[in-house]
């Protein structure tokens, strides 16, 4: 039997993929992902969304995407890790990514076929093409170039290509450095740790999703407190932490998570490093 089961739990509620249905939405990224979602159906060219790792950029993508789906006028390709070794292998992604048939193997021939590609969707049949890329840190000058390429694309009341670019804060100076880049950004928004009522809330969010039902708390006030002081408010270690939290409760055979097994298990989490 899984931990979760033995405290009354369906599900795994501390999970660290980026699971859409455990997305907390905290009043900023619930602001982020209105912006960005009326950004795309405006199709207003490119959306920024910046952070320290653990944010929750990556989950906010998987949410993004799925709200869009229900609706068949959004076509979304997503690049995970943009480490390419060349352009043509960049290429090469996006031409697999929305299933362009190019008609000869070269770069030229590739580009093109994304910008027929882009006329005849966003134009001819009025749909919006949706670009989502995470890692966006890692994208080179020359994949900058191509994306800002791709952005030249337009009518006079809309770009044929939106794209959402999640990156770290390590992406800025590179853009900085391109100036007919950032001209193009309709969105730049950054994501900032939660404060300490956000990481209660979020806890007991994700503990609701999971099916816990139980009428006392899992974890009392000062642990909570404990756990944000550990955690600095980033999401990923707050549900990293819970979830140690967790073992160690079902291991000692506790029934509540209090001060003591929080400082016990952050101490088991920096033996383990």
């Amino acid at each position: 039997m899984e931990y979760y089961e033995l405290l009354g739990l369906k599900r795994e509620p501390f999970q660290t993929t980026a699971d859409p249905y455990f997305f907390y939405k905290s009043q900023e990224h619930a602001e982020a992902l209105q912006r960005l979602e009326i950004s795309i159906r405006l199709r207003r060219g490119l959306n920024l969304i910046l952070g320290d790792i653990g944010t929750g950029k990556t989950t906010m993508g998987e949410v993004l995407k799925q709200t869009l789906l229900r609706e068949d006028r959004f076509i979304i390709g997503t690049i995970l890790d943009p480490s390419f070794k060349s352009e043509f292998q960049f290429l090469t992604n996006v031409v697999n990514l929305f299933e362009i048939n190019p008609h000869r193997r070269s770069t030229i021939s590739y580009k093109n076929s994304v910008k027929n590609y882009l006329f005849q969707k966003g134009v001819e049949e009025n749909k919006t093409i949706v670009l989502l890329i995470d890692e966006g840190q890692k994208l080179t000058p020359t994949y900058l170039e191509v994306l800002r390429l791709f952005l030249n694309y337009q009518t006079p009341d809309f770009f044929l290509i939106n794209m959402v670019i999640l990156a770290q804060l390590d992406i800025l100076p590179k853009l900085k450095r391109r100036r007919s880049f950032m001209d193009r950004v309709a969105i730049t928004y950054m994501l900032n740790p939660l404060n300490r009522e956000d990481t209660e809330e979020m806890i007991n969010f994700r503990l609701k999703q999971a099916g816990f039902s139980r009428n006392k708390e899992l974890f009392t006030k000062e642990a909570i407190d404990l756990i944000y002081d550990h955690s600095k408010g980033m999401p990923r270690k707050i549900t990293m932490l819970c979830h140690d939290c967790l073992e160690q409760l079902i291991s000692k055979s506790l029934d509540v998570v209090a001060e003591d097994l929080v400082e016990s298990t952050v101490a088991k989490q920096i033996e383990i490093k």
